[in-house]
């Protein structure tokens, strides 16, 4: 039996030009009784809504439902603070610098951290139902450009003169060519092959 479980769980909603993101942190001590101390130990959940034309924030809220210390929700309303920032590159450091350590709750604040990637897979995510439904996306439009201008540089395979880039280059397209995708060498050998 473990001895402590942390989960996170971030669920994103589209709306009217937005992404409705909630995500709830659970903290709990499996083996507890409730003897000396609670099963619950943290239930938090974070709202964000994000505007997808900048990625900006333009609304938060901070909910406890279960915390050790009956002031723990006074720092609820400062994470109103994540209003006007974007999600796009130095979110992290951002959230760091106004919400961590006595300045916010560690618990909210990892949380908050948490959200701004998620996102990013949104978008892409968006995008791939849209071709799912048949939709044709391409880059330079709203929906798959939307959420890959915002990946460059957020890990080796996105890096400027990574991969991934590479492949876009390349002619390939998220969600048409299989999952995971293929590699660069195989999606230019495809693209080489004469049709038929």
């Amino acid at each position: 039996m473990p001895l402590h479980r942390r989960t996170i769980d971030v669920e994103v909603y589209e709306r009217d030009g937005h992404m409705v993101v909630i995500g709830t942190l659970s903290d709990q001590r499996p083996w507890a009784s409730g003897r000396f101390g609670p099963r619950q130990v943290h239930l938090m959940e974070l709202g964000i809504v994000v505007r997808c034309s900048d990625l900006v924030i333009v609304d938060a809220v901070a909910k406890m439902g279960t915390f050790p210390h009956a002031e723990c929700p006074d720092i609820e309303g400062a994470f109103s603070g994540l209003i006007g920032l974007s999600v796009t590159r130095g979110y992290t450091s951002a959230v760091q610098e106004r919400f961590g350590r006595a300045r916010g709750c560690s618990h909210l604040e990892f949380l908050a951290r948490v959200l701004g990637p998620v996102v990013i897979q949104a978008l892409t995510a968006s995008s791939s139902r849209l071709m799912d439904d048949g939709v044709e996306v391409v880059p330079g439009g709203t929906g798959l450009e939307s959420g890959l201008q915002w990946m460059t540089n957020t890990c080796h395979v996105w890096a400027e003169d990574g991969v991934g880039l590479q492949k876009l280059a390349a002619g390939w397209r998220p969600g048409i060519d299989g999952y995971p995708s293929p590699s660069l060498v195989e999606i230019r050998r495809r693209r080489a092959e004469p049709p038929g």
